[in-house]
């Protein structure tokens, strides 16, 4: 009994890295949820890129009126 136990030991403590190892590499499992995380921080980047831009117009035109 105790052999056995110790072989099954042995392969969960052999097959659990492989089988960690070989869902992380797997594309179709993270594929959608980079892409949602990219388009999100995409968006965001856009969004601050407008508001500075905005704001460096309001900027100009108050400076121009005050002239």
């Amino acid at each position: 009994m105790g052999v056995r136990l110790e072989v099954f030991r042995m392969m969960l403590y052999l097959s659990f890295p492989v089988a960690m190892f070989w869902i992380s590499n797997q594309a179709e499992y993270f594929e959608e949820y980079i892409v949602k995380r990219k388009r999100k921080e995409l968006e965001g980047f856009k969004e601050r890129m407008r508001v500075r831009k905005e704001q460096r117009i309001l900027k100009e035109i108050s400076v121009e009126s005050e002239n």
